[in-house]
């Protein structure tokens, strides 16, 4: 198989984290520069034609697009360690609190960083400085929540860690683009969960 990525994206980069949480090896990495477009080359969208990244090419040619998707599919084919429910109760928890993240705060965080930073204007054109400002207070409103659940629990799902930590993860450290971090703002357990993010092993994939 071949995954198609790109390193600092924080999608591309939460399949990365899964893979390595996951020890998976012997799946081809394809760097796609996002800042010279290659997404959007033709060659390139014939194998992904929504010109998205990461998309995993598999043995029998077909494209795997989306995140989530992905991590599901790897999840299968490496069930252990369990990244995302071991029954329908747990998945669906482990479910909830990924999407969560992916909508109230990845979501509004990837929109600020696309509309307001000068180096990602290439992949936004046009962009609108002021609907990515308005993004900004949502991004503190999600972190000031989910600070307080993780005053009550050690991880984003419940109490272990599971694929909902990784999007977390990825998405706060894709904040630092709009000059935001968890200390700065007074969110003591969010910056406490982060440094141990930070400390894994998969936060270097």
């Amino acid at each position: 198989m071949k995954l198609f990525t790109s390193p600092g994206a924080p999608n591309p980069r939460r399949v990365a984290m899964f893979m390595s949480e996951k020890n998976i090896s012997g799946i081809e990495l394809m760097p796609v520069d996002l800042n010279a477009l290659e997404h959007k080359a033709a060659s390139f969208r014939a194998k992904s034609s929504m010109a998205r990244v990461p998309a995993l090419e598999l043995d029998d040619c077909r494209m795997l697009t989306e995140t989530r998707a992905i991590c599901t599919y790897l999840e299968g084919l490496y069930p252990t360690p369990n990244l995302m429910g071991v029954d329908a109760e747990e998945r669906a928890f482990i479910e909830m609190a990924d999407r969560r993240v992916e909508w109230y705060f990845m979501l509004p965080a990837a929109s600020c960083v696309r509309h307001t930073h000068p180096g990602l204007a290439p992949l936004e054109n046009p962009q609108f400085p002021d609907f990515g400002q308005a993004q900004a207070p949502k991004v503190l409103e999600f972190a000031t929540w989910l600070d307080g659940e993780l005053q009550r629990q050690s991880w984003v799902a419940g109490e272990r860690f599971t694929v909902a930590d990784i999007t977390a993860f990825c998405t706060l450290e894709f904040a630092r683009l709009m000059r935001f971090k968890a200390d700065r703002a007074g969110l003591t357990a969010l910056q406490a969960w982060r440094d141990r993010m930070a400390a894994r092993p998969s936060a270097a994939a």
